[in-house]
């Protein structure tokens, strides 16, 4: 039983180097599904197979085997295994923990900070521009959506520069992205490999904008200018936005810009190995847990005397 709960703690190491590969050989729209529903499915994985670790060590305790009327302790294949396996567990579920409710409580705040200062601002439609002397832009989710601006990121950029950028942030709050970023940082506290695989989703997310951003515009030169010219004026600026707030400004911006000056459509899409590979490890990982999860549930049966060995 515990050996298989060890596999979506293994397989996952593998998410960001195929994530990665998946994203050049996918259009970014279609990776950012994929990588995004790979993200949630394996730290959903990991964080069972954690839990089923952690349950494994304690109920082997005699205090905590009576808590969970057991007849007798969980019986396991060794305890030089299960009791340090368990207690590891234990301090990287807690971290995890930690972490994540550090970051929901900062995201909270700024983001009621930058729907309070966009609020009171007059808005263009949805344009909010904000007196600022710090560069910056952004895509704000809510009720209603909102592209914010700041006066010193609309003075770094020629009108068409201006209209190519917020034609990005609205591809953002048109496609969501607030969700898959969302989603990208809370899988990202479940497995410390699914904070380098959270880069790679937000960048998937900015090369979508991108892309939509050059359809609806027209100008692929022109949306590539704007992101570089905004990327370099916001360079020096410390940004109080939410991390689920996407910008133009993030990401690699130097590769966005290249892929942008390429054709359309980018590389060619084939052969599609890594999102092949990413997919089936990410299946394996979800069915080593559930197997895990399962089994762990059939031993305590059996330690209650609810079934046979």
């Amino acid at each position: 039983m515990t050996a298989v709960l060890f596999v979506p703690l293994i397989l996952t190491f593998l998410a960001p180097a195929l994530a990665r590969r998946t994203l050049d050989r996918l259009s970014p729209a279609t990776a950012l599904w994929v990588l995004t529903a790979s993200a949630l499915a394996l730290a959903g994985a990991c964080v069972a197979a954690l839990g089923a670790l952690v349950l494994t060590g304690l109920l082997k305790l005699p205090a905590f085997a009576a808590l969970g009327e057991l007849v007798h302790p969980l019986r396991t294949a060794s305890d030089y295994v299960v009791v340090p396996a368990a207690t590891a567990a234990t301090g990287v579920l807690a971290l995890g923990g930690l972490t994540l409710t550090r970051s929901a409580f900062r995201q909270a705040r700024a983001f009621r900070t930058a729907r309070r200062q966009a609020d009171r601002r007059p808005a263009a439609g949805d344009l909010c521009v904000v007196d600022s002397p710090q560069a910056d832009a952004y895509a704000l989710p809510g009720r209603p959506h909102r592209v914010v601006a700041t006066t010193a990121m609309l003075r770094s950029l020629s009108p068409a520069e201006r209209e190519a950028l917020f034609a990005h942030e609205r591809a953002h709050n048109r496609a969501g992205h607030h969700y898959f970023l969302a989603a990208a940082e809370l899988a990202a506290h479940c497995h410390p490999a699914l904070r380098r695989a959270r880069a790679v989703i937000r960048l998937a997310a900015e090369r979508a904008a991108d892309e939509a951003a050059a359809t609806a515009v027209g100008d692929r030169r022109l949306i590539a200018t704007a992101v570089a010219r905004a990327a370099l004026a916001a360079h020096a600026s410390p940004s109080t936005r939410p991390d689920f707030a996407p910008a133009a400004t993030t990401g690699p911006v130097p590769q966005r810009v290249a892929a942008l000056l390429g054709p359309a459509g980018g590389r060619p899409r084939t052969p599609r190995t890594a999102a092949f590979l990413l997919v089936v490890c990410t299946l394996l990982s979800v069915a080593a847990g559930t197997v895990g999860v399962v089994d762990f549930h059939h031993e305590v049966e059996i330690a209650q005397g609810e079934d046979s060995p």
